[in-house]
């Protein structure tokens, strides 16, 4: 089935149009930024409607692309998979790419912001492409180019060493990654044997998504090609302990491609997942699932320590990437586990509640990203030891910040709520299943998902207090900017374009956590699709107010009600304390006696983590140091303390240091061939030669 050409001219626009008219504005760095994230926007916004209504018809055509090598045309399909993820991907674009025309304006007389432009359209439509590959050839390719055009991404501020290492550093990941996804492909293909086309008589080579799809692969050979391609697309995801890259690259990323980045460029690693495992292979021991749910609750529970324990704004958003992808994983974990002994509503559920939260994600992360870009923007900060009273300053941003803490945190009537309120569904209205592994993993699985909500919620406590509550903690007072709005009094709010990004994610996280019942029966065609099962049957058997997964005698739940009720406590609460205005005294902090309190003295972002960092410092490298610094008075009184807290990655120094050290001997011992002589170097030549007459002849 051909699709509409309206299809192929908005996904093929967003790749090619910045080659047309990024010339014409070079020398107008203004005017490019606004006229290309102007277009970018309005392709993403295309695009996301487009895949909503795949999704919500259901419908399926391919095509075929008569460019590439030859005999080895492209392949594009679009079906209510490939849907969902463009509505996610488009969705996320569109919010960023609006924040981005405020936002790059920040480098205007500092530095060109021309690759920046480039690279971050060829980035978009690479991930589009992704998700609309339908064989294995088209895939690496837009496959590599989004992880190339993210490489430079990350290299955008290439004179900082930090970046040049990050940039390095993923780009080695994603690559070691990529060889596995496509050792993965080779197996699969090389056990088909092409099938006749059903529109023509064309016969479809075995490298084509299709021809595998009518296969009927061995448990052997389809676990060789599962675990390559799960450790391939969770190198990119960043699974623990393929993770180390990402908390590098995300904080030296301009804030707008973070923001792609963390929301959805992981969640292409999380399609491949679901595109192998459940639409091409169709193989289903209960043990593939229990793999995927063991990696998705380490890195669940790993990530958010990891990010308790950070003090960089930035890193800490990137650490929650690793749980909430590890979040995901667990719904597509129970969900394969449910599939393999023929659970098929349960099977649903996970993995629509994995599906729920990819896009849920995507909204609160994005939204996340772009409010630290806002701080990062206004102080050229992202240390939270040195910010501090930001909500009086940055209204808007702290604002909206706390409604991306609030979602992220699982807290009604957001989105996050739902989704992980789903996945607790899967758990808990799961029967007994055939195998002791399973009894025991799937109970202590919701006890480390509860564990990492309640730690999630304090870690975003932290981040929301000590970046905008308090006073400045900063050892430079921060530059004011003008006002942005009638009536302002100036101050460091970011402008309209960066503040409508961060609003329309904000509306589209409350949206998705108060009317999921809406959202969910649009998915259902991928549930039913890929695991044979629905949910919407039960989930809408109330009406639009209530939903009910499974059976409304074992859980319901009314985001809208929630809703309700919390505004009704917020007006209350706050009718009655204007009405008590006038009662109100203002007097000076209470300083129990002691009259030189300084900002200095306020909790900061080390002191509120210490007593988790006491209960879980086994699972990090940590060196803390005091030194005191002796004075001519009482040594009880000394002049000034030093602290200095060093926390690593015991992963980076148990995996990847080794490998590091074992590359750089390699390295030195074959630099030793390398001599600079003419005869040497005709002398390896010669036994080069040697060596093939009488091995290869």
């Amino acid at each position: 089935m051909i699709l509409p050409p309206f299809v192929y001219i908005f996904i093929s626009f967003i790749c090619f149009f910045t080659a047309i008219i990024l010339p014409l504005f070079v020398s107008s760095q203004r005017l490019l930024i606004s006229i290309t994230y102007t277009l970018s926007a309005i392709a993403s916004l295309i695009t996301a409607a487009i895949g909503a209504w795949v999704v919500a018809s259901g419908f399926v055509g391919s095509v075929i692309i008569p460019v590439g090598l030859p005999d080895l045309p492209f392949h594009l399909r679009f079906d209510p998979l490939a849907g969902f993820f463009l509505t996610v991907i488009g969705l996320l674009s569109f919010f960023v790419s609006i924040y981005s025309i405020g936002y790059l304006k920040g480098f205007i007389g500092k530095r060109p912001v021309t690759s920046l432009v480039i690279f971050y359209n060829l980035f978009i439509a690479g991930m589009f492409l992704v998700v609309l590959a339908d064989d294995a050839l088209f895939f690496m390719i837009v496959w590599e180019a989004m992880a190339l055009s993210s490489y430079f991404l990350v290299m955008f501020e290439d004179e900082k060493a930090e970046n040049r290492r990050a940039a390095f550093l993923y780009l080695v990941v994603a690559h070691i990654g990529a060889i596995a996804i496509l050792l993965s492909f080779g197996v699969m293909a090389g056990l088909t044997t092409g099938i006749e086309s059903q529109d023509s008589s064309v016969n479809l080579a075995s490298y084509t998504f299709e021809s595998m799809r009518h296969t009927q692969f061995s448990e052997g050979w389809a676990t060789a090609a599962f675990l390559l391609a799960f450790f391939g697309f969770a190198a990119k995801a960043g699974v623990v302990p393929l993770h180390v890259w990402l908390p590098e690259a995300h904080p030296v990323a301009p804030s707008n491609v973070s923001a792609l980045m963390s929301g959805v460029m992981l969640k292409t690693a999380i399609y491949g997942i679901i595109r192998v495992t459940f639409d091409l292979l169709r193989v289903f021991p209960w043990w593939w699932g229990a793999v995927v749910l063991i990696f998705g609750l380490i890195s669940t529970i790993m990530g958010v320590l990891y990010a308790l324990m950070q003090h960089d704004l930035k890193k800490l958003l990137a650490y929650h990437s690793v749980e909430n992808i590890g979040i995901i994983l667990i719904g597509i974990g129970l969900a394969l586990i449910f599939t393999s002994f023929h659970m098929p509503i349960l099977a649903a559920l996970a993995l629509i509640a994995g599906l729920y939260h990819t896009l849920n994600h995507a909204m609160f992360k994005g939204l996340l990203f772009m409010g630290a870009g806002a701080v990062l923007h206004s102080t050229h900060e992202r240390n939270m030891e040195e910010m501090g009273g930001l909500i009086h300053k940055m209204p808007w941003t702290a604002a909206l910040f706390l409604i991306g803490c609030v979602s992220i945190s699982a807290l009604p009537p957001f989105n996050g709520f739902v989704s992980e309120w789903l996945i607790f569904q899967a758990f808990l209205l799961s029967p007994s299943l055939h195998s002791p592994l399973l009894n025991l993993l799937i109970p202590l699985g919701a006890a480390i998902l509860a564990l990492a909500a309640a730690l999630a919620a304090a870690c975003f406590v932290k981040a929301f207090g000590v970046t905008f509550l308090g006073h400045w903690r900063g050892h430079r007072n921060p530059p004011l900017h003008p006002p942005f709005y009638k009536g302002g009094k100036g101050g460091l709010e970011v402008d309209w374009f960066m503040r409508t990004g961060m609003i329309l994610a904000a509306f589209t996280c409350l949206i998705l956590g108060i009317l999921p019942t809406m959202f969910l029966e649009w998915m259902d065609v991928l549930s039913e699709t890929l695991v044979g099962g629905r949910i919407s049957t039960t989930a809408g058997a109330f009406g639009w107010l209530w939903l009910t997964p499974v059976s409304h005698e074992r859980a319901s739940y009314s985001g809208v009600i929630v809703f309700g009720v919390i505004l009704l406590v917020v007006a209350v609460t706050y009718l009655l304390l204007h009405a008590r205005r006038t009662s109100i005294h203002r007097t000076p902090l209470w300083d129990c006696g002691f009259e030189k309190i300084t900002h200095r003295m306020q909790y900061n972002a080390t002191s509120f983590s210490m007593p988790i960092r006491r209960i879980f410092g086994f699972l990090f490298n940590v060196k803390e140091q005091v030194r005191i610094k002796q004075t001519q008075r009482h040594p009880a009184f000394p002049e000034r303390l030093h602290y200095h807290l060093r926390i690593r990655d015991r992963f980076w120094n148990w995996i990847y240091q080794p490998i590091s050290d074992l590359s750089f001997w390699v390295s030195r011992k074959v630099g030793r061939l390398q001599q600079g002589r003419i005869q040497v170097y005709l002398v390896y030549s010669f036994i080069t030669i040697i060596v093939l007459l009488l091995f290869f002849r």
